[in-house]
């Protein structure tokens, strides 16, 4: 599992100009961000790479990421934030797996990323491999099921867990309480 700590590790672009571009040339470099402390150093070294141009217009004609920092609007073809590693360190904080993170996002969209934040630290229940693993756990950690309930009674988890799981959302085996 990708810790969100080094998740700068896993973002990168490939960086051009509109310019070369539109001059039929697709020079340009991947740069890692991790390599970089901030953004100014970025852009400085976008800059250095495109020296040959007084203003460089930038292009990123290629980036990979967490699906959740382009569904946050922090990197496009033509754009990347001057917050992302301010915004990287926030979420950073918050201390779940980039999974949980994209899973969530899936889950319930893309808002507000203090909401994201808030959100995930009231609603993630968990991981599981499937409805009626978490059910059987959620009910049993609850009390909800008596620990000295007789052999003989037989428990429909599956229908139990479709019943209960009105009120949990899940991706990727990710689940949250609704909300």
């Amino acid at each position: 599992m990708t810790k969100l700590l080094n998740c700068l590790d896993t973002i990168c672009i490939y960086v051009g100009t509109y310019k070369k571009y539109n001059d039929g040339s697709l020079f340009g470099k991947w740069l890692n961000l991790s390599d970089y402390s901030d953004y100014d150093e970025l852009l400085e070294a976008m800059k250095e790479l495109q020296q040959d141009e007084t203003d460089p217009e930038f292009m990123f004609q290629d980036y990979e990421c967490p699906s959740f920092i382009s569904s946050l609007g922090l990197i496009s073809e033509s754009y990347i934030s001057n917050d992302i590693y301010d915004i990287i360190d926030q979420i950073s904080d918050c201390g779940y797996d980039i999974k949980v993170i994209e899973s969530f996002i899936d889950c319930f969209g893309v808002s507000d990323l203090n909401e994201i934040i808030d959100r995930i630290t009231e609603c993630y229940v968990g991981e599981y491999s499937d409805d009626e693993t978490f059910v059987q756990s959620l009910l049993e950690e609850t009390g909800d099921i008596p620990q000295n309930i007789p052999s003989y009674i037989s428990i429909d988890w599956e229908s139990t867990a479709r019943n209960v799981m009105y009120n949990y959302s899940t991706s990727n085996n990710h689940y949250f309480r609704s909300f």
